[in-house]
């Protein structure tokens, strides 16, 4: 059956600055992808990333390319095959998700084979920024369950000790975006044993993580920048003990749950997580995440203003999506 699709552009501004190891950001900036079909709409959202070569207009163009295809019907399983994994694929896979779910008169949960889905407890991102600053961050919000601090630095040892000195009754994750050394790796492990850090994040850059296989890894590691389908797992065996499964990395949400089931055959820990986005974006991976045992899907309450409806949060945890969002 035919479909009508659309894209846009949209900008949401960031609570104060979002600050990692490769630079600061005060706006994120998505595509939305729309679908509709006999009188139905399917939404689907993306984040582009420069980290992976991705722009706004890259992502645009990479989707209006099969705008043929995606107006004669394609299916996601085709979806999969017609474009390669990244931003532009999430947007359109998401899109399918719910229009798939809302023709058949269903939930995208229950096509997910998640019945009932739970509410999760979700990390809380500390941006990166001077020890002072970073413990003030980490008081503030040292009720949550689950913290995630931006590190990266060639000396986070302050940062460690001071964040966790502020939340000392927080689980903690560290990530250091590609940010260590094998130089400095050592010493920042042995802080991170002795601060309970509950697991690193991506500390060597992609590429150049095989020194993880020759050393003693007291914390457990997770991969990140080094893993964006299925078929890269196979070389995180003996290097990292997680991976970070985000949809914009998988290209979508199919992706994302053949990449989980996977890892998880793999013996890898599963963490999933978002890019700086809002709710449209994260309400698939609330699916994704159910079982996991890392979520960090906070990228709505790093926003100064989120859709509405958007995902119902309330303290450390993150419920299903509503019907009206998403699925």
């Amino acid at each position: 059956m035919k479909r009508a699709m659309t894209t846009a552009v949209e900008h949401f501004p960031i609570a104060g600055s979002f600050t990692i190891s490769r630079g600061s950001k005060t706006t994120a900036s998505v595509v939305t992808c729309t679908l509709a079909q006999a009188g139905f709409i399917g939404r689907g959202e993306c984040v582009p990333y420069g980290r992976y070569g991705e722009t706004i207009d890259t992502v645009l163009a990479a989707i209006e390319a099969i705008r043929p295809l995606i107006e004669s019907g394609i299916d996601r399983v085709q979806l999969r095959d017609a474009m390669p994994a990244g931003a532009a694929r999430n947007a359109v896979d998401c899109a399918l998700w719910d229009l798939q779910a809302k023709t058949a008169g269903t939930r995208a949960s229950a096509i997910a084979g998640v019945e009932e889905p739970l509410a999760l407890t979700t990390a809380y991102t500390l941006s990166l920024g001077e020890p002072d600053a970073m413990a003030a961050q980490a008081t503030k919000y040292a009720h949550r369950a689950l913290l995630k601090i931006k590190v990266g630095t060639a000396d986070d040892a302050s940062r460690i000790r001071a964040v966790r000195a502020a939340a000392p009754d927080s689980a903690i994750i560290l990530d250091a975006n590609e940010g260590w050394t094998e130089g400095n790796l050592a010493h920042h492990f042995a802080v991170c044993l002795d601060a309970g850090i509950s697991l690193i994040e991506q500390p060597l850059p992609a590429g150049k993580d095989g020194f993880l296989a020759e050393i003693a890894r007291p914390v457990p590691v997770c991969a990140d920048e080094s893993v964006h389908k299925t078929e890269d797992l196979a070389k995180m065996a003996g290097l990292y003990d997680a991976v970070n499964i985000k949809l914009d990395k998988t290209g979508g949400l199919t992706e994302a749950l053949r990449m989980r089931d996977a890892a998880r055959a793999l013996n890898l820990k599963i963490m999933v997580g978002c890019m700086v986005g809002t709710s449209l974006g994260m309400a698939p991976a609330v699916l994704l995440a159910q079982g996991a045992e890392f979520v960090d899907l906070d990228g709505p309450l790093l926003l100064a203003q989120d859709r509405e409806p958007g995902l119902r949060y309330e303290a450390s945890l993150v419920f299903p999506p509503p019907a009206a969002l998403w699925g």
